[in-house]
């Protein structure tokens, strides 16, 4: 069995944090180099990187260079400077719960080290980036046993793949070990405007990887599913709420209403680290407002009339009743409610 696992958004090397950048996509594929804390904080807010997962893994290394900096310009008085990049690097992107996730992970290991902080903070960043690829493995073996054999296509928005993540992605690692087992014929990917990661990231990872792709726009997404091609709507996750109402990127509530409706079945694939019992549903969710300028502009060009003003939020709310099946590293939910999101947290990594 072949699993089409080669992309990998995030590398250090050379003492050096490296970082795909997703902007360049799919026309480009150059790696940026950084060694300033404060750079890949831009490189977050400016979608160098995006998707929860790969933002927490590239905030754990920037913190490792926000330390090897502080440390070596002051070995007594670090600290404080260190935490106030740490407040910046935190304000980058507010939706992503994996961004808080890291920070704090992040500040728990600075407290209990002494002298040279960086060799360890390092191997910390190290264990987190390979704790995500190796839950999106699990995550992938799990969702994928839950796609019938010979199911013709499944829907995705957004990219939940390996760009999203260290690596094989969260919805895209589903479907990877999917088509893998021979489970799965074919892949249709909304555009996700207005930044087109569907057109620009998911369509390029299928395409790389070999797996038949069909794109759409998202006006095309009703009819596609009544046409009843599609089985499954299987999407990534920006943060769960402790009752099981799930933040992605803007559109996928729509889809889920649609596939509601359509009689087809919604997968919500993220690991608990996307899963934040601290805030009780999805209203106390922050979302994210983003720039009017792109949803007036497309490439830089003005495609809207002068004057008009846009509404630019970059995620939505899908209610956990609109959710069939939430996959996490350590489980499966079906039909999340509160106690089963809860029970998560019980069972160990599988």
């Amino acid at each position: 069995m072949t699993v089409h696992d080669t992309i990998r958004p995030i590398r250090w090397d050379a003492d050096r944090l490296w970082l795909l950048d997703q902007r360049a996509l799919p026309a480009r594929e150059v790696y940026l180099d950084y060694d300033d804390p404060a750079a890949v904080t831009e490189a977050i807010r400016d979608m160098v990187v995006r998707g929860a997962p790969a933002i927490g893994v590239t905030a754990a290394y920037a913190a490792v260079l926000a330390v090897r900096r502080r440390y070596a310009a002051d070995p007594a008085g670090w600290r404080a400077a260190v935490a106030a990049d740490l407040a910046q690097l935190e304000a980058a992107r507010p939706t992503a719960v994996n961004l808080h996730w890291a920070v704090a992970r992040i500040r728990r290991r600075l407290a209990e080290l002494d002298g040279d902080p960086v060799p360890a903070l390092l191997a910390e960043a190290q264990a987190i980036e390979a704790e995500d690829l190796a839950a999106n493995r699990v995550m992938g073996r799990l969702g994928a046993a839950l796609i019938e054999p010979g199911t013709a296509a499944v829907m995705t928005h957004c990219n939940a793949g390996a760009l999203a993540t260290a690596g094989f992605g969260t919805a895209l690692g589903v479907i990877r070990q999917a088509f893998a087992e021979g489970r799965l014929g074919e892949v249709y990917a909304d555009e996700t405007r207005p930044w087109l990661q569907g057109a620009r990231l998911t369509a390029w990872e299928l395409a790389r990887e070999g797996i038949p792709a069909t794109l759409l726009c998202e006006g095309a997404a009703a009819a596609l599913l009544r046409s009843g091609r599609v089985s499954w709507v299987i999407v990534g996750a920006d943060r769960v709420a402790a009752n099981g109402d799930v933040a992605n990127k803007i559109g996928t509530y729509g889809l889920a209403v649609l596939a509601r409706h359509h009689g087809v079945r919604t997968m919500v694939v993220a690991p608990t680290s996307t899963v934040d019992l601290a805030l009780a549903d999805g209203d106390a969710i922050p979302i994210e407002q983003r720039a009017p300028e792109e949803v007036l502009c497309c490439a830089g060009q003005a495609v809207a009339a002068t004057g008009v003003a846009a509404w630019n939020p970059a995620f939505d709310i899908t209610p956990a009743a609109l959710v069939d099946v939430l996959v996490t590293e350590r489980g499966v939910v079906h039909g999340p409610t509160r106690e089963a999101v809860a029970a998560l947290f019980e069972r160990p990594p599988s």
